[in-house]
Protein backbone atom coordinates (compact mmCIF):
# COMPACT_ATOMS: atom_id res chain seq x y z
CA UNK A 1 0.00 0.00 0.00
CA UNK A 2 0.99 2.95 -1.08
CA UNK A 3 2.18 5.31 1.86
CA UNK A 4 1.55 9.53 2.29
CA UNK A 5 4.29 10.38 5.05
CA UNK A 6 2.49 13.77 7.29
CA UNK A 7 5.26 14.79 9.56
CA UNK A 8 8.87 13.64 11.22
CA UNK A 9 8.04 14.03 14.98
CA UNK A 10 11.16 12.50 17.67
CA UNK A 11 9.15 9.75 19.88
CA UNK A 12 10.46 12.05 22.57
CA UNK A 13 7.57 14.60 22.49
CA UNK A 14 5.26 11.93 23.19
CA UNK A 15 4.28 10.79 26.65
CA UNK A 16 5.35 6.91 27.35
CA UNK A 17 1.16 6.39 27.41
CA UNK A 18 1.05 7.42 23.75
CA UNK A 19 4.63 5.61 22.82
CA UNK A 20 2.75 2.02 24.52
CA UNK A 21 -0.08 2.62 22.39
CA UNK A 22 1.69 2.73 19.39
CA UNK A 23 3.60 -0.53 20.24
CA UNK A 24 1.18 -2.66 19.06
CA UNK A 25 3.39 -5.35 16.81
CA UNK A 26 0.23 -5.26 14.06
CA UNK A 27 0.93 -3.63 11.31
CA UNK A 28 -2.13 -1.62 11.22
CA UNK A 29 -4.58 -1.05 14.03
CA UNK A 30 -5.84 2.24 15.53
CA UNK A 31 -4.71 5.00 18.21
CA UNK A 32 -7.65 5.55 20.68
CA UNK A 33 -6.29 6.59 23.81
CA UNK A 34 -3.56 9.38 22.70
CA UNK A 35 -5.15 10.33 19.38
CA UNK A 36 -5.09 13.77 20.32
CA UNK A 37 -1.79 13.24 20.94
CA UNK A 38 -1.33 12.56 17.67
CA UNK A 39 -2.91 14.83 15.85
CA UNK A 40 -1.34 17.55 17.97
CA UNK A 41 1.95 16.34 16.76
CA UNK A 42 0.43 16.70 13.05
CA UNK A 43 -0.13 20.23 13.86
CA UNK A 44 3.20 21.14 15.62
CA UNK A 45 1.94 21.13 18.69
CA UNK A 46 2.34 19.55 21.80
CA UNK A 47 -0.29 18.95 24.29
CA UNK A 48 0.27 17.85 28.25
CA UNK A 49 -0.37 14.23 28.63
CA UNK A 50 -3.63 13.34 30.15
CA UNK A 51 -3.41 9.72 31.30
CA UNK A 52 0.18 9.26 32.55
CA UNK A 53 0.76 8.12 35.93
CA UNK A 54 3.31 8.61 38.61
CA UNK A 55 5.72 5.88 37.08
CA UNK A 56 5.39 7.10 33.65
CA UNK A 57 3.38 4.41 32.46
CA UNK A 58 -0.40 4.81 31.03
CA UNK A 59 -2.99 5.65 33.09
CA UNK A 60 -5.04 2.93 30.25
CA UNK A 61 -4.48 -0.46 29.96
CA UNK A 62 -1.33 -0.97 28.38
CA UNK A 63 -0.92 -3.53 25.47
CA UNK A 64 0.10 -6.94 26.59
CA UNK A 65 3.55 -7.38 25.44
CA UNK A 66 6.07 -3.94 26.15
CA UNK A 67 9.42 -3.96 24.36
CA UNK A 68 11.16 -3.14 27.75
CA UNK A 69 14.56 -2.07 25.53
CA UNK A 70 12.61 0.14 23.32
CA UNK A 71 10.77 1.91 26.84
CA UNK A 72 14.02 2.20 28.38
CA UNK A 73 15.90 4.07 25.44
CA UNK A 74 12.80 6.36 25.17
CA UNK A 75 13.11 7.10 29.22
CA UNK A 76 17.13 7.76 28.77
CA UNK A 77 16.18 9.54 24.97
CA UNK A 78 13.83 12.14 27.11
CA UNK A 79 16.05 12.77 29.80
CA UNK A 80 18.94 13.78 27.43
CA UNK A 81 16.67 15.76 25.69
CA UNK A 82 15.89 17.74 28.94
CA UNK A 83 19.25 17.56 30.00
CA UNK A 84 21.92 18.19 27.59
CA UNK A 85 19.75 20.30 24.57
CA UNK A 86 22.19 22.41 22.64
CA UNK A 87 25.79 22.68 23.54
CA UNK A 88 25.20 20.24 26.18
CA UNK A 89 24.75 17.32 23.46
CA UNK A 90 27.71 18.25 21.96
CA UNK A 91 29.91 17.70 25.39
CA UNK A 92 28.09 14.26 25.29
CA UNK A 93 29.54 13.17 22.02
CA UNK A 94 32.76 14.92 22.98
CA UNK A 95 32.61 12.73 25.40
CA UNK A 96 31.97 9.62 23.92
CA UNK A 97 34.56 10.70 21.36
CA UNK A 98 37.35 10.64 24.17
CA UNK A 99 35.87 7.11 25.28
CA UNK A 100 36.85 5.67 21.97
CA UNK A 101 40.56 7.16 22.47
CA UNK A 102 40.27 10.64 20.50
CA UNK A 103 41.89 13.77 21.65
CA UNK A 104 39.60 16.25 21.08
CA UNK A 105 38.64 20.55 20.69
CA UNK A 106 35.26 21.38 22.03
CA UNK A 107 34.45 24.84 20.35
CA UNK A 108 32.86 27.21 23.07
CA UNK A 109 28.87 27.47 22.94
CA UNK A 110 27.71 30.09 20.09
CA UNK A 111 29.06 29.90 16.80
CA UNK A 112 31.50 27.82 15.68
CA UNK A 113 33.14 28.16 12.55
CA UNK A 114 31.49 25.28 11.05
CA UNK A 115 32.12 22.54 13.10
CA UNK A 116 31.43 21.92 16.91
CA UNK A 117 34.14 19.26 17.91
CA UNK A 118 37.56 18.50 16.25
CA UNK A 119 38.86 14.81 17.16
CA UNK A 120 42.63 13.36 16.43
CA UNK A 121 43.52 10.23 16.99
CA UNK A 122 46.38 9.67 19.68
CA UNK A 123 47.68 11.15 22.44
CA UNK A 124 47.90 15.20 21.08
CA UNK A 125 45.23 14.45 18.45
CA UNK A 126 47.68 14.14 15.47
CA UNK A 127 47.58 10.70 14.72
CA UNK A 128 44.49 9.80 11.68
CA UNK A 129 41.65 9.49 11.55
CA UNK A 130 40.77 13.13 12.40
CA UNK A 131 37.43 14.09 12.49
CA UNK A 132 35.35 17.65 12.51
CA UNK A 133 32.38 16.69 13.93
CA UNK A 134 28.93 18.33 13.97
CA UNK A 135 26.40 18.29 16.62
CA UNK A 136 22.60 19.56 16.04
CA UNK A 137 19.43 19.04 19.39
CA UNK A 138 17.34 20.63 17.01
CA UNK A 139 13.38 18.81 16.67
CA UNK A 140 13.49 19.57 12.66
CA UNK A 141 15.55 16.45 10.44
CA UNK A 142 18.92 18.29 8.77
CA UNK A 143 18.82 18.47 5.20
CA UNK A 144 21.02 18.50 2.34
CA UNK A 145 22.68 21.95 2.48
CA UNK A 146 23.41 21.77 6.41
CA UNK A 147 25.75 18.58 5.71
CA UNK A 148 27.24 19.86 2.88
CA UNK A 149 28.43 22.63 5.32
CA UNK A 150 30.33 20.50 7.37
CA UNK A 151 32.15 18.87 4.36
CA UNK A 152 33.26 22.51 3.28
CA UNK A 153 34.47 22.73 7.07
CA UNK A 154 36.56 19.70 6.57
CA UNK A 155 38.75 21.37 4.10
CA UNK A 156 38.60 24.11 5.97
CA UNK A 157 40.21 22.31 9.21
CA UNK A 158 42.56 20.25 6.98
CA UNK A 159 40.07 17.21 8.40
CA UNK A 160 39.80 13.73 5.89
CA UNK A 161 36.94 12.22 7.38
CA UNK A 162 33.70 14.31 9.18
CA UNK A 163 30.43 13.14 11.84
CA UNK A 164 27.53 14.72 11.63
CA UNK A 165 24.83 14.14 14.35
CA UNK A 166 21.61 14.93 14.54
CA UNK A 167 19.26 14.20 17.03
CA UNK A 168 16.29 14.39 14.84
CA UNK A 169 17.87 12.32 11.99
CA UNK A 170 17.89 13.50 8.15
CA UNK A 171 15.66 14.49 5.66
CA UNK A 172 14.98 11.18 2.98
CA UNK A 173 17.36 12.32 0.87
CA UNK A 174 20.17 12.93 2.68
CA UNK A 175 21.54 9.06 2.86
CA UNK A 176 20.79 8.21 -0.65
CA UNK A 177 22.79 11.85 -1.67
CA UNK A 178 25.73 11.49 0.32
CA UNK A 179 26.56 7.77 -0.89
CA UNK A 180 29.77 8.96 -2.60
CA UNK A 181 31.17 10.21 0.32
CA UNK A 182 30.60 7.16 2.28
CA UNK A 183 34.75 7.36 2.94
CA UNK A 184 34.40 10.78 4.01
CA UNK A 185 31.59 11.19 6.38
CA UNK A 186 29.24 9.23 8.65
CA UNK A 187 25.83 10.55 9.81
CA UNK A 188 24.28 9.36 13.33
CA UNK A 189 20.86 9.60 14.43
CA UNK A 190 19.14 9.17 17.62
CA UNK A 191 19.50 5.69 17.51
CA UNK A 192 23.19 5.61 16.46
CA UNK A 193 24.45 8.03 18.88
CA UNK A 194 22.59 5.44 21.73
CA UNK A 195 24.54 2.38 20.86
CA UNK A 196 27.65 4.65 20.55
CA UNK A 197 26.49 5.97 24.23
CA UNK A 198 25.71 2.12 25.77
CA UNK A 199 28.79 1.08 24.07
CA UNK A 200 31.21 3.62 25.87
CA UNK A 201 29.13 4.73 29.17
CA UNK A 202 31.54 2.67 31.29
CA UNK A 203 34.29 5.08 30.08
CA UNK A 204 32.78 8.33 30.88
CA UNK A 205 34.08 10.43 33.48
CA UNK A 206 32.13 10.44 36.81
CA UNK A 207 31.08 13.62 36.59
CA UNK A 208 29.11 13.47 33.49
CA UNK A 209 27.83 9.40 34.80
CA UNK A 210 26.43 11.54 37.72
CA UNK A 211 24.60 13.72 35.53
CA UNK A 212 23.51 11.26 33.24
CA UNK A 213 22.70 7.53 35.53
CA UNK A 214 22.23 5.06 33.48
CA UNK A 215 22.36 1.25 34.38
CA UNK A 216 22.07 -2.04 32.67
CA UNK A 217 19.72 -4.34 33.26
CA UNK A 218 19.22 -8.72 32.07
CA UNK A 219 16.36 -9.66 30.56
CA UNK A 220 14.42 -12.57 29.02
CA UNK A 221 15.44 -12.55 25.33
CA UNK A 222 12.04 -12.36 22.51
CA UNK A 223 11.10 -15.49 21.58
CA UNK A 224 9.94 -16.81 18.33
Amino acid sequence: RAVKWLAHVPRTNFSQGALYEIGSALSFFQVRNYAEEFRAALQGKKIAPSRETDDGGAGEEAPGEIDIEETGADQIAKLISAKFKGHGLATLVEAILKAQGYTTYLSPEGADGGTDILAGSGPLGFQTPQLCVEVKSGDSPIDRPTVDKLLGAMSKFGAAQGLFVSWAGFKQNVQKELAPSFFRLRLWTQKEFLENLFANYDRLDDELKAELPLKRIWTVAAQD
